[in-house]
C-alpha cells in the first residue's frame, strides 16, 4: 500500500470513529420535555411547605414554580422554555400506591412527555404495623400504574423516586419534644412513630420491620422500573439514602418536607434522573 493510500485509510478510520462517537445511539442525550406531570401523595403536593395543613403545589419538588425550591419543572424550563405552563401536579394528599393507576390516567390525558412518581410513604405510614400495604399489593399497584403510562404515553420519560426512610425521621426527632407532641397529637405514622421514646424490644423490632417494608417497596420500584424499559429511571435509592435533618421538615407536623426539604428533594431526584 502506498503512503497516500495509508494516509487515506487512517483518515477514513478516524472519520468513522468520530461519526460513531457522535451518533445518537451512543452520545446524544434525550431532549428536555415540553410538558410534565407529577404523581404521588402529600409530599409531591408540597403539603405544609408554605401554610398550616394545606397543599403548597408551588413548592413541589417536581412541578412547582417557587424559585427557592428549584423544582424539576424550573430546571427543565431553564433549558427548554417550551415547557412553560405545562406542569401538572396530579398528586393527591393522602394517596397510596392504589391511587397511582388513576393518577396515571390523568397524566395520559394531559399528553405529557415526562412524569415523576413518588409514592409509598402512606402505604407504610398507617395507624398500625398490621395495616401497612403488603409488598405484593404494592408491586401490583405500581405495575398497574406504569403499564397505564406506557400504553398511553409510550415515548414519555418516567422518573421513579424511592420512598424516604421514615425510620430516619423517627431517629432525628425522637428527642425533640415538639416532634414527639406533633406525632402523638395528630396520630402521625403510628406504624413507625408510636411510642417514639420507647426502647422496649417490641418497639425496636416494630420500627425495624416498618423500615424493612419501605426497603422492600423500593426494591419493587427498582424492579418495576427495569421491567418498564429504557424510558424509566429509578433514583437508585438516592432519596431513601439521603440523610435529611429535622430543619428540613415542617415544624407543624414534623413529617412533611418544608421548603428547604422540598429543595433538597428536587436537587437529589433531579441529579439522579435523566440529566436534562
Amino acid at each position: 500500500m502506498t503512503l497516500t493510500r495509508r494516509v487515506l485509510a487512517i483518515l477514513a478510520s478516524l472519520t468513522a470513529l468520530v461519526l460513531l462517537a457522535a451518533s445518537p445511539a451512543t452520545a446524544a442525550t434525550t431532549p428536555p420535555p415540553n410538558s410534565m406531570a407529577s404523581m404521588g401523595d402529600s409530599i409531591t403536593r408540597g403539603f405544609n411547605a408554605c401554610g398550616w395543613y394545606v397543599d403548597c403545589t408551588s413548592r413541589s419538588f417536581s412541578t412547582g414554580d417557587y424559585s427557592t425550591v428549584n423544582s424539576h419543572y424550573l430546571r427543565i424550563r431553564a433549558v427548554n422554555p417550551n415547557i412553560q405552563g405545562r406542569n401538572y401536579n396530579d398528586a393527591r394528599s393522602g394517596a397510596k400506591s392504589a391511587d397511582m393507576y388513576g393518577q396515571a390516567g390523568t397524566a395520559v390525558s394531559q399528553g405529557v412527555e415526562y412524569v415523576t412518581m413518588l409514592i409509598g410513604a402512606n402505604d407504610a405510614c398507617t395507624s398500625s404495623e398490621s395495616t401497612m400495604t403488603s409488598v405484593t399489593t404494592y408491586r401490583a399497584n405500581i405495575d398497574s400504574a406504569l403499564n397505564r403510562l406506557k400504553a398511553g404515553l409510550p415515548n414519555a420519560r418516567v422518573a421513579v423516586v424511592s420512598v424516604p426512610d421514615i425510620y430516619r425521621l423517627w431517629y432525628i426527632g425522637r428527642n425533640n419534644l415538639s416532634a414527639l407532641t406533633a406525632w402523638s397529637s395528630f396520630g402521625i405514622c403510628q406504624s413507625m412513630l408510636a411510642n417514639a421514646t420507647s426502647t422496649a424490644q417490641a418497639d425496636v423490632d416494630r420500627r425495624a420491620r416498618v423500615r424493612q417494608r419501605v426497603i422492600d417497596y423500593n426494591t419493587q420500584l427498582a424492579q418495576a422500573c427495569t421491567a418498564y424499559g429504557a424510558n424509566c429511571d429509578f433514583d437508585d435509592n438516592a432519596v431513601f439514602n439521603y440523610p435529611f435533618v429535622l430543619s428540613q421538615v415542617s415544624t407543624w407536623d414534623y413529617f412533611h418536607p418544608n421548603t428547604s426539604g422540598q429543595a433538597v428533594l428536587a436537587s437529589v431526584t433531579y441529579a439522579n434522573g435523566f440529566g436534562w
